[in-house]
């Protein structure tokens, strides 16, 4: 048995080699440089501000002229083509002009670069060699099944020193997503390697997730055959251990047995990160749990007072359903808004937030014996993060499963059933260290992540090398 998992380590290390040290090397860049995303603070700081005397039609009509029957919010923004409705419902989405009830989709490349260039001169980003392409699939930095929703995208290019690239929703005209020259350059040689991640691959979802997963667990099992066999030609004589070998394989054994619990959990846990929801749930709500959330919204209540009464400050006017009731959400900041129920006495001081009264209210139609509902810590091991800023997340806890609900926004944002809550120790603590002693202690963290990553990478060249003389060896020998 102990030859064959000799034959089964050294050849699994021969292939995997090198793909070890990549990994380890590619881990450390992207605790620094994560993959680009757009912030909802540089979303806001983007926004023009809304005109309010520009709309001719209330939501209700915005929302009757787009036939969609299952809208869950609806949103009104300025642009530079005027003021537009966004219609949302859980697949699908829909722009209407608030002028004259015509479709507001950003169908041409001069209307994209003119809202591009006015979202980087509010976020004080040169922009006057800007350029406009229209993305006919994808790119590398829009590849994923997130930006589904949005596409075709426009893709400008500001020209300025910083390399900075936005992205502009067709669908709605928002810009989703900025990226800049330094951010792509370390991402290649950061995430986009760490996951295997060239576009041609990743545009096909399947095959990109079937060869992740099994390279990492292929890798896995490389990985604990050399923990056994390591362990197994451990000597105990005296007060010090006796390794088996001599040179560059007794680095490799000393190191591997150093290493031997980062390297096997790290390696595990990157595996599950492909799960999406196979051995594990995914923590995504289901239809019937967000309708339990929002109710059935009449939108024909929204009135024209509705509008009269938003105030005249407000960048975004949001309009939602919860728990049977209509809100209207005024945004002023990323992180500063007013709630309202529509329909209510005007002249009443608005809160900010829902409150765990209200959350309350809906506990009965998600689940039976739910506790009160409760915020939860933003130190709390399973504390997801605001989409707004310093916004509120209540937690329900009905029976074995946690309902997160966002208090800015009414929305459900996910589901912690035990599967998800065991998940997030055995991917998220063990492959990123995203445990609450440590996010707190942000050097700390990066210093244990440097640290084992590092030590990792010169495990996996002592490997490399290995695996070269032996390829070398075998090359050289007759017959």
């Amino acid at each position: 048995m102990t030859h064959g998992l000799i034959l089964l380590h050294r050849w699994l290390g021969v292939a995997f080699c090198l793909l070890f040290a990549m990994w380890f090397a590619t881990g450390i860049v992207m605790h620094f440089v994560p993959f680009p995303a757009l912030k909802e603070t540089e979303r806001f700081a983007g926004l023009a501000p809304l005109d309010v005397s520009f709309v001719e039609h209330v939501p209700a009509e915005a929302v009757a002229a787009t036939a969609i029957h299952d809208v869950a919010r609806v949103r009104l923004l300025q642009r530079t083509d005027g003021p537009v409705y966004l219609i949302e419902a859980p697949t699908t989405r829909k722009a209407v002009r608030a002028t004259d009830l015509a479709e507001a989709a950003v169908s041409s490349e001069q209307l994209a670069l003119t809202i591009a260039m006015d979202y980087a001169r509010r976020r004080h980003l040169a922009s006057a060699a800007a350029q406009a392409e229209r993305l006919e699939s994808y790119d590398q930095w829009t590849v994923t099944g997130a930006y589904d929703r949005h596409r075709p995208l426009f893709r400008i290019t500001l020209g300025d020193n910083l390399g900075t690239e936005l992205y502009v929703s067709s669908t709605s005209g928002d810009v989703v997503l900025t990226t800049t020259r330094w951010q792509r350059q370390w991402n290649y040689v950061g995430s986009v390697a760490h996951w295997i991640y060239p576009t041609v691959l990743r545009g096909h979802p399947f095959a990109w997730s079937m060869l992740v997963q099994w390279l990492s667990f292929l890798a896995l099992v490389g990985a604990l055959s050399g923990a056994i066999i390591g362990m197994l030609r451990v000597k105990i004589q005296g007060p010090r251990p006796l390794l088996h070998y001599s040179g560059l394989h007794a680095w490799h054994h000393g190191l591997g047995l150093t290493c031997m619990l980062f390297v096997l959990t790290w390696i595990f846990s990157g595996w599950l990160s492909m799960d999406s929801g196979q051995l594990f749930s995914s923590g995504e709500p289901t239809a019937a749990e967000g309708l339990a959330v929002s109710g059935r919204p009449d939108w024909k209540t929204l009135s024209a007072e509705e509008l009269q009464r938003a105030s005249r400050d407000a960048k975004e006017v949001e309009w939602f359903a919860f728990g049977g009731r209509m809100y209207r959400r005024e945004r002023f900041a990323a992180d500063r808004q007013l709630l309202a129920i529509v329909g209510a006495q005007t002249g009443m001081a608005l809160p900010a937030f829902l409150s765990a009264d209200e959350v309350n209210a809906i506990a009965d139609r998600l689940a039976p014996a739910c506790n009160p509902a409760a915020a939860v810590a933003p130190t709390d091991a399973y504390a997801p993060t605001p989409r707004s800023p310093g916004s509120p997340i209540f937690r329900l806890v009905c029976g074995d499963d946690w309902f997160e609900i966002d208090g800015a926004s009414g929305e459900l944002v996910e589901k912690i059933d035990p599967s998800r809550r065991a998940y997030r120790w055995l991917y998220s603590a063990l492959h990123t260290f995203d445990v609450p002693a440590l996010v707190s202690r942000p050097a700390l963290r990066a210093a244990l992540i440097v640290g084992l990553c590092g030590c990792g990478f010169v495990f996996s060249l002592t490997g490399v090398v290995i695996a070269w003389r032996r390829l070398r060896s075998c090359a050289e020998s007759p017959g």
